[in-house]
């Protein structure tokens, strides 16, 4: 015979009524009920017939992620920890890419999207403060990445400035004064560009050192070819520096791939740091010095508010800084 919700609540210890609530996505749900609940779940292979609910209760089941893109590493781990976040309270993620450009971005807000997902965890690098009004929609939703905007809606942020000032400290702490920065957008006011770039600069102002404008790179998209493209213009010209802070890994690693193929040692001659502590930052050759700003925190934060709105909650908007974390490894420290 089938399992039922009542035998799933006989092998927890808790009612029926607890069962439906954690299945479907109850906010105020204890941690350890919902652990025995979701184990009990497991251990007897019970499945909600999901039609059902959905007719009776309106919903989908379904949330939506829209990132810029997935082919950025960050935003590919991210959006594995909103699934494995969402999966916790019986949700399933649908992802759509924005490719960070503004239009999109306000067309991924503007389409209907009540009878296809529940909530939307979004992260938008196109849009900025003037936006904000977009942002007041029906859908529930929960903002993702960075500090541009104050309402109307939850937001968990990175931590930017305090990140990038831990990874600048450390580079300077290790004697480093001559500090190229690459990926930088001089037309961006607002953003992940600029917020990291001020708070670099700003770090260097507390040491005394100066921001020299010829060791700031731009080098187009956030990937790898850009950050070594961004290298080689520096070596071409014949820029003098002894490290280089990369605004995410991925120009860190095409930075550090753009050093060891012209013979510099890394990090003898230039230090190379980044910051996101993507997977392959530990598996870099050297290891790559990387701020962590927690995505598996933001992703469970985000899905947590997100499924709360979407339970009625309509106390006043939250803006949440994620921790970050500086991992120290070989591209500024050498090997042991």
């Amino acid at each position: 015979m089938a399992v039922t919700m009542r035998d799933v609540a006989r092998e927890a210890g808790v009612s029926p009524k607890t069962v439906s609530n954690v299945m479907n996505g109850y906010p105020y749900i204890r941690a350890e009920t919902r652990t025995k609940v979701l184990a009990a779940i497991d251990a007897l292979g019970y499945r909600m017939n999901i039609s059902a609910r959905n007719l009776k209760s309106g919903r989908t089941g379904v949330i939506g992620l829209a990132v810029p893109e997935l082919s950025n590493p960050y935003f590919a781990e991210l959006a594995d920890a909103a699934i494995a976040a969402a999966g916790e309270h019986g949700l399933t993620v649908m992802i759509e890419t924005t490719g960070a450009d503004r239009e999109r971005e306000l067309t991924a807000l503007a389409r209907p999207r009540g009878h296809l997902v529940d909530g939307l965890l979004y992260s938008p690098l196109g849009l900025g403060p003037e936006d904000v009004d977009h942002l007041r929609t029906h859908t529930p939703m929960v903002l993702l990445g960075e500090r541009i905007f104050h309402g109307p809606v939850d937001h968990v942020m990175i931590d930017n400035v305090e990140g990038t000032k831990a990874v600048v400290r450390h580079l300077l702490d290790q004697g480093r004064r001559r500090i190229a920065v690459i990926g930088v957008r001089p037309r961006e006011g607002v953003g992940t560009a600029a917020i990291r770039y001020g708070a670099y600069a700003e770090t260097l102002a507390e040491y005394g050192v100066s921001a020299p404008e010829e060791l700031a790179v731009s080098g187009g998209k956030w990937h790898r070819s850009s950050g070594a493209d961004a290298v080689a213009e520096l070596l071409r010209t014949g820029q003098r520096f002894d490290a280089v802070f990369a605004l995410n890994d991925t120009l860190a690693l095409g930075a550090i791939r753009a050093l060891a193929a012209r013979g510099v040692r890394i990090p003898d001659d230039v230090a190379v740091a980044g910051f996101d502590n993507i997977d392959e930052a530990s598996y870099s050759s050297p290891t790559l010095t990387s701020v962590d700003p927690s995505r598996v925190y933001i992703a469970r934060t985000a899905v947590e508010l997100l499924v709360q709105r979407m339970a009625g909650d309509i106390s006043e908007h939250r803006e949440i800084v994620a921790p970050h974390e500086l991992h120290v490894r070989e591209s500024t420290l050498g090997s042991s």
